[in-house]
């Protein structure tokens, strides 16, 4: 009987169940309908969410079909409490009427919920500042976790506190990390050409050219309608997006002609990018593969994701001369500091610097 070992392993900062085993078609099959499953390419692994129940499910499911071993230092957190559970859920219908975002309430109730679990025993009226401390350092500091996530729960702490709990607890004193002060990945402009142009698939050349040309985030772009795309006034309408604001970018007449083609080749009915059925948006994963299958053909061995496009894009605005007023519009910052950082990685003034080696 195939052999499967479950262990834990560290994925974009967060713990994850990895399951390790000899390729075997039938049982990739198996796995596959337990829920929140991904495959990590790099590591040759599928991983799973780090709970119990998760847990419970992969053993279940997979009884009979293999034989299980559990590495002896595997850790999972405990489920919730009743209570919890209770309190994870008024907090996500709080969430929920104040319109947040789908993704912010998936994110800060799964945060909720990481910290409520460190305290299965405890109600959460007796929850105090001392016990957010002593979370960060036995928990996100021990996990090796990253900085923005133990943000993350800073924040959904503050949050749940303040509006469902409504206990005074002083958020102040609660410890933070220090904000990392990263620049972002730029692509000079023959590497973005080179990507754009690996797909001769029309469709897939349209949403990653798409993404450049008019510095969007992924979600925005999965989002967009057909009647979104004003080629009249060679303006591309985002709707809703960060921060629930809706904003405006320039079409360059080159990419108008490449949707222009699109349409008639794709002929899409509701979203400029429908999935395969033709009924519903194309998928998060999918668009992800269209990007890793083009860097393929370009030979880009960098580690590129679809927001390196939208940094480059911000970055050879404002190399051309651009205002950053108005990158910062056109990519819908809130602060203009956010916007400010495009600069540290522009060589356009950098490039003039002469060096002081030259003149030895």
């Amino acid at each position: 009987m195939q052999v499967v070992k479950i262990q834990n392993i560290e994925h974009e900062g967060k713990k994850r169940l990895a399951l390790s085993f000899e390729y075997n078609s039938k049982l990739i099959a198996c796995i596959k309908t337990i829920e929140g499953y991904k495959y990590s390419g790099s590591k040759k692994l599928w991983h799973y969410p780090n709970t119990e129940e998760t847990l419970n499910a992969i053993k279940q499911n997979l009884q009979g079909v293999a034989t299980i071993i559990v590495e002896e230092k595997l850790e999972v957190p405990p489920t919730l409490s009743d209570e919890a559970k209770q309190k994870t859920e008024q907090f996500k219908n709080w969430m929920q009427s104040k319109r947040y975002s789908a993704s912010t309430i998936i994110t800060y109730a799964d945060a909720l919920k990481a910290f409520l679990k460190f305290y299965p025993e405890k109600p959460v009226a007796q929850i105090t500042n001392e016990d957010v401390i002593i979370f960060n350092n036995e928990f996100v500091l021990k996990y090796k976790l990253s900085a923005s996530y133990q943000n993350q729960v800073v924040n959904a702490i503050k949050l749940f506190f303040r509006t469902v709990e409504r206990k005074a607890i002083d958020i102040e004193l609660i410890h933070r990390p220090k904000r990392q002060k990263l620049l972002p990945n730029v692509l000079s402009k023959e590497e973005v050409k080179q990507i754009l142009n690996a797909h001769s698939n029309l469709k897939h050349k349209a949403m990653l050219s798409l993404i450049y040309s008019c510095g969007l985030r992924r979600s925005e772009l999965l989002n967009l309608k057909i009647t979104d795309v004003d080629s009249k006034r060679n303006l591309l309408i985002i709707r809703q997006a960060k921060g629930r604001k809706d904003r405006v970018a320039p079409l360059s007449q080159k990419t108008i002609e490449l949707l222009r083609s699109y349409f008639i080749a794709c002929k899409p009915k509701v979203w400029l990018f429908e999935g395969q059925d033709k009924t519903g948006r194309y998928s998060e994963k999918s668009l992800a593969s269209v990007l890793i299958q083009a860097l393929a053909k370009a030979k880009i061995s960098k580690p590129v994701t679809l927001h390196w496009l939208r940094h480059s894009y911000a970055t050879h605005l404002l190399e051309a001369g651009t205002d950053l007023r108005y990158i910062q519009e056109i990519l819908g910052h809130s602060r203009s500091t956010t916007t400010e950082i495009y600069t540290h990685v522009s060589n356009k003034s950098i490039q003039k610097i002469a060096s002081p080696f030259d003149d030895l």
